[in-house]
């Protein structure tokens, strides 16, 4: 019996690799009775919608550029391609970048794939427009050659789509195929959900636990439903009455209060949880109960953006190379983003980071001028790479002389 199990598991379990609709889904439940939870319901769970914004709006927010690769091995901006103006200007006739690549990242997080249909030009092929497809309407399809389809059900019309035609981003899964992460995370989803839920219906209630009221004797119909009137209100909550007990009446509580059901810190727990799953650090969410802005927070930040966003971009990067372009423009172009538009919200490290350019002749001044969207300075020494030469010899000092006024280069003094 265990033998049969454990190939049915193998068989539908999510890594597995087999022709036809490929399965996003684990083969077992870890908890049997976790309700799963969707993305209407998991979108309202605070944690989760905030996860899967930062993530999104991150990503989204960077510049994505193609390049034109010259004979020199040097790379300059394809400013006048299509595959520039679709990648950086304009994915398709409704969105903004912004939006098109935010779009992608959530349907990537949620259910660990994305999709864009790709249209293309008849004559050569380059792709003019990319349409977001909302992952539960796609099913993909490996065919007995190899080569993979999906299907895309709008409406009541259903479209066969071709590999090269569609964009296809895919979360951690066997290359095939991204895992779905809600369904993964379904035990986790489910537990935020109830501890929200229990939460709502105590503090619904005034916070007041269920309880009964003992008595010593046998009360009569009319009796019961008398009392019954009389505390109903306590029992809701709605008023903040004195009521009194006669007769002997002693009130019994039977529900835990949200101290004993320790709510507080469960819910305190999911949080950190659903980042664990969406590899954000809960600060950046606001979980207080990490940390405060302030100490540490830049190490923090460094580390989602090294180790969250920047495999994220890398995905999508050689997804587009290997979907979006064609073999002739993979052999002369290339794309990426500009992971350093993460640094414009932080004008110290942009200042220090262009600094240590500028004098270690990375940079020229006019280029670091440029990336400020700042006017060039009309000077050649603003067009030439220059270096500090305050680290000499000491039999050398004083041999380093300025040759043609106040903005000359400084001679190079090995060459004197």
């Amino acid at each position: 019996m265990a033998s049969i199990l454990g190939s049915f598991f193998r068989w539908f379990g999510a890594l597995t690799e087999r022709r036809g609709e490929q399965i996003a889904v684990p083969g077992a439940a870890l908890v049997s009775d976790a309700v799963p939870r969707g993305p209407d319901t998991a979108l309202q769970i605070s944690t989760v919608w905030s996860c899967v914004e930062l993530r999104a709006s991150t990503v989204a927010s960077l510049p994505f550029f193609a390049y034109d690769y010259q004979p020199d091995g040097q790379k300059e901006l394809a400013r006048g391609s299509r595959l520039y103006s679709l990648l950086h200007d304009s994915p398709n006739a409704r969105m903004t970048p912004f939006e098109f690549w935010r779009a992608m990242v959530m349907n990537h997080d949620l259910r660990g794939n994305a999709y864009a249909r790709i249209d293309r030009d008849p004559r050569t092929g380059e792709a003019v427009a990319m349409w977001p497809m909302p992952a539960d309407q796609v099913s993909p399809h490996v065919l007995p050659d190899g080569s993979m389809v999906y299907v895309y059900k709008l409406d009541d019309d259903v479209a066969v789509l071709s590999e090269d035609n569609v964009l296809h981003l895919k979360g951690l899964g066997n290359g095939t195929i991204g895992l779905s992460k809600l369904e993964f995370m379904t035990a986790t989803t489910d537990e935020a959900a109830k501890a929200q839920d229990s939460a709502q219906r105590m503090f619904g209630a005034g916070g007041k636990p269920t309880g009964v009221l003992m008595l010593d004797r046998v009360l009569k119909a009319e009796q019961r439903e008398a009392l019954h009137r009389r505390f109903a209100e306590m029992a809701r909550g709605n008023t903040s009455r004195l009521y009194v007990l006669e007769a002997d009446m002693k009130y019994q509580q039977i529900s835990l209060s949200p101290e004993q059901q320790q709510l507080l810190e469960t819910r305190r727990y999911g949080v950190e949880e659903v980042c664990r799953w969406m590899q954000v650090p809960p600060v950046l969410v606001h979980h207080s109960n990490v940390t405060t802005w302030g100490a540490g927070i830049g190490e923090i930040k460094d580390g989602f953006y090294t180790l969250t966003v920047r495999p994220m971009l890398l995905n999508i990067e050689q997804a587009v190379r290997k979907r979006v372009m064609t073999p002739r423009q993979r052999a002369r172009m290339g794309v990426e983003f500009n992971f350093d538009a993460l640094l414009r919200a932080n004008s110290k490290d942009r200042s220090e980071l262009y600094a240590k350019m500028v004098q270690n002749g990375l940079m020229t001044r006019n280029e670091g001028r440029q990336l400020e969207n700042l006017p060039r300075i009309n000077s050649p020494i603003a067009d030439q790479l220059t270096v500090q030469t305050n680290l000499l010899p000491i039999d050398m000092l004083g041999q380093t002389q300025p040759t043609g006024g106040s903005h000359a280069p400084a001679q190079d003094p090995v060459a004197q």
